[in-house]
């Protein structure tokens, strides 16, 4: 036989596009369509229906950057269609290539109920499925002119990215709006072809199989009739019949398709349009659940049900009974996707206790798979926190992202600092907006690594980033490859459904143990530092919020705030998205975080505020001061959790002038010497007679780098940024201030930094508070401290703990993670005696190991990551002014480094009045520290109290409640008791093992 597969395969392609694709449409008439163009933001359903409209033709511009415009579209069914499927095909301009990434639109009745959501893949409303002729048509669609930020030429600066900058110009002209016929047997013969061309192309041209299907697809296309496809389509699907029953082979890999439309809470749109988003794609799931009995559709983030609930209550009702009917899933147990690497500890919990408890009240359903499919790396304190949310799985895809290494696995056990493992999948299919395309489902099966073990993964089925959902397509494409030779098997069912079936196969699974880090996105770390600090602040205000108002209702009757805190809480969740405290969202969200950010901090601020009033009583006559202290260490006499009376802050002492210039700075503890330029050249502790500082070296040295990375601008740094380096050396002034602190200024470029440098009497640690005012472009600025300590690893703090990371680049592994995080602290020793680098609001660093020319000794270089200035998605990233305080803490073991990190980031309070406060819990052990107390979110007056191991030891202690104790429960995140805690007293019992985390309730008397 000669070989004339490519002559049949080009034949395929073309009579597909141009002759059997347009006949699934075979007779149409234009509907007739007026606009009305809402002014400024989107307006109610109803105004938008009653609002009258202008006559509109196709072809017409519409559509200024993230306006809104109602469509009305009128018209009536032909009588001789009568019997026939009816389907108004409304085409807002699309570009089919990008769904989700431009103009959208939803469709409603007269009567304002939504029917469905109009997309680039998803265009079509059914009028009737047999029509009886003469039917009225009356739809209104409310569509939003989102204009495309990330394009064909992707990475261009842009300023559509907030409406205050884009222009007016219209985005979008008006395609198609028309009624048209369907052939539902032409479809279904596009589809036909469409899954056997995809099977074709992946298999070998040597196979037998390939042959076969493409002699099939040949006799079906003899039997096509180019001008009569509709009359001839059955036919050319008969000659495809034997090839689509043929079955897979008996170790065929099975695929769990799961609907999906992995929709981003904000991105390259706001988060008002989000809103919308959600209502469109939900409108139609539910739509298609009801067509299709075999589908299952998933969806993550309470937050989006929540909008839904609040802003579209039609659609949500639909949800609510989809999800009664087991076929529409909530999955994930958090209030949105998460970043996961900056988060705090008590902020990561509580995506848990919020998102969990969302789903348990309003569907009763306990949600059991953490689903994270797109967040830029995975904290090893995540496999402790699925467990104690009650959830017994974990789901992402972003690591196959990863540039250097290829992740080893695809189904595992994930196991976090504190030896908690958790059952984790790795969709091979490597997307999770799976169109089940013949080129992913093959790619999923040779990329499966589990093979000889496992035989199942999962595929997360439909558009998504910016919505869309699953499509009629998608689910024609499933049904014809549930049991077809040459593939995978596929199936739509419950994520849930898949892992048992997973975990039961392959119970004795790898192990991989510690941080999911990603090579890729490292800059999130760093972009958007107004957006990382107003969450840092909000984060530790909450802290002191709870704790002071559970504090001051206990002991002196203050109201406790539950419904102000639940909403503050569930809106820095929010801000946690794994694009919007990232940093790479558009200019209008991140402009909107930092209005909320402040809203929150003075909220908050006055909550602390009255419930400090409340507990500091009445100062003397000649006037007094009480001093709180929020942090989980003792401050001299003031006890951790709890406050005294008297006590000024701790003065910085005097500068002394230095001989060529520069300052010394010396408390007795340590001795800083700051050079001419205003550089630290030496900080020595004469307790270890150790000079912290490496010889010859600076530290607190600012440093400019060129960062423009070859994609993803505000989520990538690559690492030849450090191939050149600008050191910022020249001062423009060094000098004492008069409070005692060495005060540096430099200008660099368009920008001005100054620093402010002390050091504190009695305290071992040197501060510097930076404040940058930032002009630069696509540069990254750092801040340098080159110690004398030979370390081979780092220990960066992380949520509940501390992990270490190489400090070498031995492997390709360690080489990749050149930039990674750490929450409030860095710290690097040699047996003995260390150094800790601790901050208040920043998340990147680098760390690099050299020899000394003279063979001298190691130098071990630490970094902080300070300030970005990317120009996509936002081209005025991080411009303007921004306060930093860091601090270098010598002689500093783990448990100093994990004290002075909380110090930093939670000042004491100076109050008046006249009243010590004990603290309202007590730890006898500094190991052991407390990160929450709150009363108990059911409103029954117990306290909460969330502590944890901290230095990856093993530890006991005594926990002494400040109150008379009824009883102590030990409870997971929801604070849902799991089993009673061994009390003494008014205390408790407690035996931690490294990392632990322990939550307890404990419940008054009297």
């Amino acid at each position: 036989m000669h070989n004339d597969r490519t002559i049949t395969e080009a034949r395929l392609k073309r009579v597909l596009d141009e002759r059997i694709r347009p006949a699934v449409y075979p007779e149409s008439v234009p509907l007739s369509v007026t606009v009305w163009h809402a002014p400024g933001e989107p307006v109610p359903v109803a105004e938008g229906i009653a609002a009258a409209g202008v006559p509109i033709e196709a072809g017409a511009a519409w559509g200024p950057p993230w306006g809104t415009s109602w469509f009305t579209v009128a018209g009536s069914v032909p009588r001789e269609w009568a019997g026939r499927t009816v389907e108004a095909l409304l085409d807002l301009g699309f570009d089919e290539n990008m769904p989700g990434f431009q103009c959208e639109g939803l469709v409603y009745r007269p009567d304002g109920s939504p029917v469905k959501g109009l997309n680039p893949r998803n265009q079509w409303v059914r009028i009737a499925d047999r029509a009886a002729g003469g039917e009225e048509v009356l739809l209104h669609v409310e569509a939003s002119s989102n204009p495309v930020i990330l394009d064909y030429r992707p990475f261009v600066p842009t300023e559509l990215g907030d409406r205050e900058t884009a222009d007016g110009e219209p985005r979008y002209r008006l395609a198609r709006m028309d009624l048209a016929v369907f052939d539902r047997t032409v479809w279904e013969l596009v589809q036909d072809l469409e899954v056997l061309e995809g099977l074709m192309s992946e298999l070998s041209p040597d196979a037998p199989r390939r042959w076969e299907v493409l002699r099939a697809v040949e006799r079906a296309l003899d039997a096509v009739d180019l001008q009569d496809v509709g009359g001839t389509a059955a036919a050319a699907r008969e000659r495809l019949a034997a090839v689509l029953s043929a079955p897979a082979h008996a170790s065929a890999h099975r695929i769990s398709a799961v609907g999906h439309a992995h929709i981003d809470s904000a991105w390259l749109w706001p988060l008002r349009e989000t809103v919308r988003k959600v209502a469109r794609t939900t409108a139609n799931m539910t739509a298609l659940l009801e067509d299709e009995p075999e589908f299952v559709y998933a969806m993550s983030q309470a937050q989006q049900f929540a909008w839904i609930k609040e802003h579209r209550p039609e659609v949500y009702a639909r949800v609510k009974k989809a999800v009664a009917d087991g076929r529409f899933v909530p999955v994930g147990g958090m209030w949105v996707e998460s970043d996961t690497n900056m988060p705090g500890s008590e902020a990561l919990a509580r995506q848990f206790v919020h998102g969990k408890r969302f789903f348990l009240e309003e569907f009763g359903i306990e949600t059991e798979e953490v689903w994270l499919p797109d967040s830029f790396g995975y904290s090893a304190a995540l496999p402790q926190l699925v467990r104690l949310a009650g959830a017994r799985w974990f789901l992402t895809q972003k690591i196959s992202w990863s540039r250097t290494n290829k992740f080893p696995h695809h189904t595992f056990w994930w196991e976090g600092l504190d030896g908690t493992r958790v059952f984790t999948h790795f969709p091979p299919i490597d997307t999770y907006n799976a169109q089940l395309s013949g080129r992913e489902v093959a790619h999923a099966v040779r990329n499966f690594q589990e093979k000889g073990g496992a035989t199942r993964s999962l595929a997360p089925t439909g558009w998504g980033d910016g919505g869309g959902g699953t499509t009629r397509e998608m689910l024609a494409r499933a049904k014809r490859l549930a049991d077809l030779e040459g593939s995978a098997r596929v199936a739509f069912e419950k994520p849930s459904a898949f892992f048992e079936k997973a975990h039961a196969e392959y119970a004795q699974a790898p192990v991989w143990v510690g941080e999911l880090y990603l090579e890729l996105h490292r800059a999130t770390l760093t972009s958007q530092a107004g957006t990382k600090q107003g969450n840092r602040r909000s984060e530790h205000l909450l802290h002191e919020a709870e704790l002071w108002a559970a504090t001051a209702a206990v002991r002196a009757g203050f109201p406790y705030p539950y419904e102000a805190l639940d909403r503050i809480w569930k809106t820095v969740l929010l801000h946690q998205f794994h694009d919007i405290l990232p940093g790479t969202s558009i200019a209008w969200v991140h402009r909107e975080a930092a209005a909320t950010y402040a809203a929150v901090a003075a909220e908050l601020e006055e909550i602390v505020a009255g419930a400090l009033t409340a507990l500091a009583g009445e100062a003397s006559g000649d006037g007094g001061t009480v001093v709180f202290n929020a942090a989980p260490h003792g401050r001299g006499e003031v006890p951790a959790l709890g406050a005294a009376v008297g006590g000024g802050p701790v003065p910085a002492v005097r500068p002394e002038p230095r001989d060529g210039g520069g300052f010394v700075l010396d408390n007795g503890l340590l001795r800083v010497v700051i050079d001419g330029r205003g550089l630290v050249v030496s900080v020595y502790d004469p307790a270890a007679e150790r000079e912290a500082i490496a010889p010859g070296a600076a530290a607190n040295l600012l440093q400019l780098h060129q960062d423009f990375p070859n994609m993803w601008d505000a989520w990538d740094v690559d690492h030849f940024y450090r191939n050149t380096v600008t050191d910022l050396t020249d001062a423009e002034t060094v000098e004492a201030a008069d409070d005692g602190v060495v005060r540096v200024v430099r200008v660099f470029g368009s920008s001005r930094v100054e620093q402010r440098i002390s050091l504190p009497a009695g305290e071992r640690r040197l501060d510097i508070a930076t404040e940058v005012d930032w002009h630069e472009t696509e540069k990254f600025l750092k801040a340098a401290f080159p110690l004398d300590v030979h370390a081979d690893r780092t220990a960066a703090e992380t949520q509940f703990g501390h992990l270490y990371r190489a400090a070498h680049t031995n492997t390709s592994w360690d080489a990749a993670r050149f930039e990674a995080c750490a929450h409030r602290f860095v710290h690097l020793e040699e047996p003995g005696w260390g150094v800790a680098l601790v901050n208040d609001s920043t998340y990147g660093y680098d760390v690099t190991r050299t020899v000394r020319p003279d063979d001298t000794g190691t130098t071990t270089t630490v970094r902080l990551s300070l300030l970005r200035a990317p120009r996509f998605p936002d081209p005025r990233t991080d411009q303007g002014t921004h306060r930093f305080r860091y601090a270098l803490v010598p002689g500093a073991s783990i448990g100093d480094a994990v004290r002075e990190g909380y110090r930093i980031n939670l000042p004491e309070r100076r109050v008046p009045g006249g009243t010590a406060v004990p603290p309202l819990v007590r730890v006898g052990n500094d190991a052991v520290v407390v990160s929450a107390v709150k009363l108990a979110d059911d409103g029954s007056g117990d306290v909460v109290v969330r502590l944890y191991e901290s230095l990856g030891g093993r530890a006991r202690t005594r926990l002494e409640a400040g109150f008379p104790l009824a009883s102590a429960a030990v409870c997971d995140l929801l604070e849902r008791p799991l089993a009673g805690a061994e009390t003494d007293g008014d205390a408790v019992r407690v035996a931690l093992r490294p990392f632990q985390i322990l939550t307890l309730r404990l419940e008054r008397r009297g």
